[in-house]
């Protein structure tokens, strides 16, 4: 609002309204309010509230990339929310099985998110010892979708 110099804002649509204006000192002040019944909650906060905050980094994990729980043996881990996919499509064969050899850079799987397909590397050397996660079931992040017996 600063930016453009803006000092009132509103919205109106199907029944909901929002309001926002500059108060004293470039202030944000802002007023909501349902005209009608609306299928979301309206709830009055302060710009500020609605700006996302800085997210502190996950804490380091010891051992390889792919983060090592036991000894001779690592896991590949999602790096995000999503949907577990082992082929490029239906038609296609499994990135990789049960006692395939995967490098670095080796795509194991897809992980889709927001309709965009994410390729997932094992980041570690070593041998697919076990499957964890079932084709087509979403993952959470940091859960684990492969065990890796490292060489």
């Amino acid at each position: 609002m600063k930016r453009s110099e803006l000092c009132e804002f509103e919205f109106e649509e199907e029944g909901f309204k929002i309001k926002i204006k500059r108060g004293a000192g470039g202030q944000p002040i802002i007023t909501s309010a349902p005209h009608s019944a609306h299928p979301f909650p309206v709830i009055a906060a302060p710009v500020e509230a609605a700006v996302p905050t800085t997210r502190s980094a996950p804490p380091p994990v010891s051992g390889s990339p792919a983060g090592t729980d036991e000894t001779g043996y690592a896991y590949v881990k999602s790096p995000m929310v999503g949907t577990f996919y082992r082929s490029p499509s239906p038609e296609n064969p499994s990135f990789v099985d049960v006692n395939a050899k995967v490098e670095e850079k080796t795509v194991v799987c897809i992980i889709e998110a927001m309709k965009i397909m994410n390729e997932i590397q094992a980041e570690t050397k070593g041998t697919i010892v076990e499957v964890l996660v079932e084709n087509g079931q979403p993952v959470e992040y940091g859960q684990r979708l492969f065990k890796v017996k490292l060489t």
